[in-house]
């Protein structure tokens, strides 16, 4: 090289002068990492690039080497830009009680880029944000924005989603300072919620409360949710949360007394002077921290009705019963056809616990159905409470994700991590995950993290478990001190005036609870409430008559003109027509769709989802038609001219406990709409048994809560091996009590017809309840289980059935063979072709098994004074089905030495056996043992002392 006073960088050209300019980048980080020679050139020289820049502008020319470092440089800017958005918030301030560690990725010397460097590069290439000069200020000013104490993890989204979200966030909306009055009032709403902890926790000292401390802020976040829905005109704002902070969330949000609070805690008499709140009570009652409420506010000029639904210890499932409501209040259900839906009139917020939320799949099951037909709700705002410890779990063992949120990504959910130290933050997070809401009509979710004061309750020791932990959580201030004293810090409030609000708060709490009522809330006992729910049904006419019904029925088969209805299925349907017009049967399919249609012509609206609801899991709904050639679908449920409501028909996702719960929320909410739920099979109904035990069966009694659901879940043994056999009868008979529901197990279309239709009648009145039916399998195209049109027009819902032809000569009759369903039908076809050689028998069909129908089953063994034995024959093992159940009833109105004796499969394990050659033999066998005149089973008598 020439030193002499001349560049000596003027001769280096190509791959030589890129390895100069990447020892440079070197030298400029630490002088000591390159050669000795280099070092001096660089301390004499300078930049290489920099004394070629000169030279090649006097000959107005750049070489490629230059523009090929410059290039390189650009590249490398706008890579550290995407990874700064895309990776912010790993290095965000987003924990409380710890700092992230610093991410490689985010640092200038991982591109081998200088702050010279960035300056040189314009701002636009960078960031799109006037306040920035050039690509230095640029990246400090992402880096300042994702590495906040707010994170913005989008990197997942679709293009489309990110862009809008990168210019939100990027144009400063999110980092704009908030009023002085604003700040006032949030400072306020931390004390309150503060406070509120804190008495309660020195007043009840050691009694359950789930405190929100350490996630104060979720207060004000719910509270702005509120508000901004008001702004725009949302009516009903509905929440689901778990039980920390529902206290805090019931009185600072849903404006629940604090006079009524404390006097839960010490059982005082209250009562509610508010006619604008609501409040949940069931007979039995439940504890305070799962109850929910109703409030209609007025926030300015707007008002909006805010539900907090009621919520079981099963952490998550209250979100999809929730979503369900939201779906009907969204929905307008009073003309035919699908029912109107408006996104813009309800919304979701679902609150969940970050170890839930990883860890209970109805959480999956409900971010998958949300953008489908059936269950969309124009978007859920999903806000993980985040403690960051289950109950004495820690992370690492909670998931295998590092958040808690990340399992969203995978439905295109954005995420925002905000600090709850960061009240201000939090706020801002909310009014940008409403708009995207707002915009999109899509779930988001805000990842609020914070920390557990105390420990799971009150009454446990989380030291002992998290000792670590707890270590930081002791020596952490609390959210209203840390804002308190910024606020101080930055001259928004004064010491006086935060002492005035302090002492405010502090008053009002004392003040409510000297006002508590001293009388003592009258001790109701069991048996007292026992008595509330002990009423029957009321006598309801389910008749039709024949002009409508046949008028129903053409309209049912006219399809537009042009439309091409499957060949075979075509002449299947057509033979409705010849059934009503020939006297031929009805059978299961058919009935249903008449009292579908009856229902709508009775202006009640129906919605009916399950797997494969529309065709039918048996083929034998089919009220939704696809045309062959186009695919086009049709139902002539939405055309008939007759119907004055309207009606919902969809096939679910392959999901039960969301379903069922969606369905469930969906029926609280619209009361007077048919709400229907069909399991494929019976057995699916076990995925949903928190739904069953925890809701539809308790609700009622629990909170007050009315639901009139029906659940088809098909049932009989038919040789399908042990899972599609059972729908598991016997658990729907073990949760019966008090009215809680019916439990039927049909054996014609003519009853199904009919209890549709009185189940329809019943909704929105004090006497609705929901209704369990085994619905058929095999029986759907049996033709002894079909009915005529007279059953229809002139008939009724029986509870039982007497079988035709028997019991003629009663003086005879030595044995009466009850059975319920499918089974019933197969011993009445056995009999039917002699019945004269059964003049010892007669057998009744239980078709309503609770309530369980005792006066009539009483007024039949009161004609055979010779009857020596009730046999109840059912196809279950002896452990399952009805048995167990029906056993302590027949007994007690068994007449006097009469013999209740059971007949059916042995106890079992499994509910049936797998080989179907041996489920045809077992068959055979209880059905000939139930008919012959020896029967050789365990009897019970009833001895009258």
């Amino acid at each position: 090289m020439n030193n002499n006073g001349v560049n000596p960088w003027a001769d280096v050209k190509g791959p030589n002068m890129g390895y100069i300019l990447e020892q440079y980048d070197l030298y400029s980080q630490d002088p000591s990492l390159v050669d000795k020679s280099f070092k001096e050139l660089f301390d004499v020289w300078g930049n290489p690039e920099a004394m070629m820049d000169n030279e090649e502008q006097s000959s107005n020319h750049i070489s490629m080497n230059v523009l090929l470092n410059k290039m390189r440089k650009l590249v490398s800017a706008v890579t550290l830009a995407e990874n700064i958005r895309a990776y912010g918030h790993l290095e965000a301030d987003i924990f409380p009680l710890e700092k992230q560690p610093s991410n490689e990725l985010l640092n200038l010397t991982s591109y081998k880029l200088t702050e010279e460097d960035l300056k040189e590069i314009p701002a636009e290439f960078i960031c799109n944000n006037n306040s920035v000069k050039n690509g230095l200020e640029a990246i400090n000013y992402l880096k300042e924005i994702y590495t906040s104490t707010i994170g913005f993890d989008i990197d997942h989204m679709d293009i489309q989603e990110k862009d809008w979200l990168k210019n939100k966030i990027e144009s400063g909306n999110v980092s704009k300072e908030i009023t002085n009055a604003e700040k006032e009032a949030l400072f306020h709403s931390l004390l309150s919620a503060e406070g509120f902890e804190q008495f309660l926790g020195k007043t009840f000292v050691g009694q359950k409360r789930f405190s929100v401390e350490g996630l104060e802020s979720l207060v004000p976040v719910m509270n702005e949710v509120i508000n901004l829905s008001a702004k725009d005109d949302i009516e009903n704002v509905l929440i689901s949360m778990a039980h920390r902070g529902r206290l805090n969330v019931l009185t600072h949000v849903l404006e629940k007394p604090y006079e009524a609070i404390f006097s839960q805690f010490q059982h005082a008499k209250w009562e509610n002077a508010d006619p604008t709140l609501e409040m949940t009570e069931g007979a039995t009652g439940d504890v305070k921290y799962h109850l929910g409420a109703t409030k209609r506010k007025q926030i300015g000029d707007k008002k909006v009705t805010v539900s907090l639904a009621n919520n079981p210890s099963h952490l998550e499932i209250a979100g999809t019963v929730i979503e369900g409501s939201t779906r009907a209040a969204q929905e307008v259900r009073t003309e035919k056809g699908y029912p109107k839906q408006d996104v813009s009139k309800a919304i979701a917020v679902l609150v969940h616990g970050d170890a839930a939320f990883t860890g209970q799949g109805v959480v999956t099951e409900i971010l998958n159905y949300a953008n489908t037909k059936a269950y969309s709700t124009g978007g859920t705002i999903h806000i993980i409470a985040n403690n960051c410890i289950g109950f004495t779990t820690e992370p690492e063992d909670d998931r295998s994700t590092k958040h808690s949120s990340d399992i969203v990504k995978g439905f295109n959910v954005p995420i925002f991590h905000v600090n709850a130290d960061d009240p201000e933050a939090c706020l801002k997070v909310v009014q940008l995950a409403f708009e995207y809401r707002q915009t999109f009509h899509k779930d988001v979710l805000i990842n609020l993290i914070g920390y557990r004061r105390l420990g799971h309750n009150e009454m446990d020791e989380p030291r002992s478990t998290s000792p670590l932990m707890y270590k930081l959580v002791d020596n952490h201030q609390t959210i209203t001190a840390i804002y308190k004293e910024k606020l101080i810090n930055e001259r928004s409030l004064t010491d006086d005036k935060i002492n005035e609000m302090a002492n405010q708060v502090q008053h009002k709490l004392q003040r409510a609870y000297n006002h508590i009522n001293q009388e003592k809330e009258p001790i109701r006992t069991t048996q007292d409430r026992h008595e509330l729910y002990k009423s029957e049904l009321p006598k309801i006419d389910t008749s039709v008559s024949k002009e409508t019904l046949l008028t129903i029925n053409n309209a049912l088969l006219q399809w537009p003109e042009g439309f091409n209805v499957f060949g075979k299925l075509k002449k299947i349907l057509n033979r409705r027509k010849d059934a009503l017009e020939n006297n031929k049967k009805v059978d299961f399919g058919h009935a249903e769709t008449l009292a579908f249609a009856s229902i709508l012509k009775d202006g009640t609206p129906i919605r009916l989802t399950g797997q494969d609801s529309e065709r039918g899991t048996f083929s034998h709904r089919n009220i939704v038609l696809s045309d062959e050639k186009t695919g086009e679908k049709y139902s002539p449920l939405h055309q008939l001219s007759s119907a004055n409501a309207s009606f919902a028909v969809h096939n679910s996702t392959l999901s039960e406990a969301a379903i069922l719960g969606y369905e469930y929320g969906y029926n609280v909410f619209a009361k007077e709409t048919l709400v229907l739920w069909e399991a494929q099979f019976g057995d699916f109904a076990n995925g949903a048994q928190v739904i069953f035990d925890q809701f539809i069966s308790s609700g009622r009694e629990k909170w007050g809560q009315k639901s009139g659901l029906v659940m088809l879940l098909p049932h009989g043994y038919e040789g399908q091996g042990p899972e599609h056999s059972s729908a598991r009868l016997e658990r729907f008979l073990q949760l019966a009590a008090e009215n809680n529901w019916t439990v039927a197990n049909l054996s014609n279309s003519g009853n199904y017809f009919h209890i549709l239709r009185r189940q329809a009648a019943l909704l929105n009145t004090d006497d609705v309840r929901p209704l369990v039916i085994m619905s058929p399998k095999s029986l759907l195209r049996n033709a002894s289980a079909g009915v005529y049109l007279e059953d229809l027009t002139e008939g009724k819902f029986e509870p039982i059935i007497k079988e035709p032809g028997l019991g003629r000569n009663p003086d005879h009759v030595k044995r009466l063979v009850l059975s319920t369903g499918r089974l019933a039908v197969e011993l009445s076809d056995y009999v039917s072709e002699n019945k004269e050689a059964y003049d010892w028998l007669d057998m009744i069909r239980v078709e309503e098994l609770y309530p369980f129908p005792a006066e009539k089953i009483s007024e039949i063994l009161s004609k055979y004074k010779n009857l020596e034995e009730i046999v109840w024959t059912q196809e279950e093992p002896k452990n399952m089905g009805a048995w167990s159940y029906m056993e302590p009833r027949l007994l007690s109105i068994a007449p006097k030495d009469v013999a209740v004796r059971y007949n059916g499969r042995p106890d079992m394990a499994s509910p049936s056996e797998g080989d179907p050659l041996v489920h045809k033999e077992e068959q055979f066998r209880i059905i000939h043992q139930a008919i012959n005149e020896t029967v050789k089973q365990e009897t019970n008598v009833r001895k009258i002392s």
